[in-house]
């Protein structure tokens, strides 16, 4: 062999070699990423979780097309962890926590299992059901503030994960004063994950959002408006987000 043709077969392995490194080297990435969310959302490749559906105001089956919307982007993210949502309606989730991944959408008015969880995970949080006065439907009241939904401009919207239970995984709330906030907070938790994961790793978290004129924004232009985590958990006042640049 000349060392013309030796120097091409040499290149050819070469860029052989190189290019299964980098392609393990991508594999490995991805997975450990995979293996991060499976984590976070309490997921693993072929299990099953629930996902708990509220019905809309004035129907006992009828489900809000708005939080369709929320729906399909769950399960989007619960499938790309390898997992499987189980459509459950509120009324017929009669089951404890921790055994299998839960995400739960719609306020206590629309979904009894929302009132279960709020009433036993988070005492130091209450969501007014009532229908009058009109002006505190909705209200969140939590860390001694109290927080009312004005239809269109303003709309509150609390995003927790929490355990529960003996088997340790977790329960997702989507509990907002309309059907555009819990589409917001899902679509919030679909896009900041891993921020979230960094912060909280597998422990609770309580946010409250605000959608800020969904009239003309829809579900897409979300702020913080606290972390309640300790204020909903126990009654303590609630953490303001920390300043931009703090």
């Amino acid at each position: 062999m000349n060392e013309d043709l030796r120097n091409v077969v040499l290149g050819v392995l070469a860029t052989g070699v190189s290019a299964s490194l980098g392609w393990l080297a991508r594999t490995y990435l991805w997975r450990r990423k995979l293996r991060r969310k499976q984590a976070f959302f309490g997921l693993t490749d072929g299990s099953a979780c629930l996902l708990v559906v509220n019905r809309k105001a004035g129907s006992e089956r009828t489900v809000h097309n708005v939080d369709v919307s929320a729906l399909i982007e769950l399960s989007a993210l619960i499938k790309d962890c390898g997992a499987r949502p189980e459509i459950v309606q509120h009324d017929e989730a009669r089951q404890g926590l921790g055994d299998r991944a839960e995400f739960c959408v719609g306020g206590p008015y629309s979904n009894r299992r929302m009132a279960a969880h709020l009433s036993s995970l988070l005492p130091g949080l209450t969501m007014n059901a009532e229908q009058e006065p009109a002006a505190d439907r909705g209200m969140f009241r939590v860390g001694g503030e109290e927080y009312r939904l004005v239809n269109g401009a303003t709309e509150y919207v609390v995003l927790a994960r929490l355990t529960g239970g003996d088997g340790g995984r977790p329960v997702f709330l989507f509990c907002g004063q309309a059907a555009v906030a819990n589409q917001a907070a899902a679509r919030h938790l679909a896009r900041n994950h891993e921020k979230l994961a960094r912060k909280y790793g597998s422990g609770p978290f309580v946010l409250l959002l605000k959608v800020v004129n969904s009239d003309a924004y829809g579900p897409d232009v979300v702020e913080l408006v606290a972390d309640v985590t300790r204020a909903a958990r126990t009654g303590a006042p609630a953490t303001a987000p920390e300043p931009a640049g703090s």
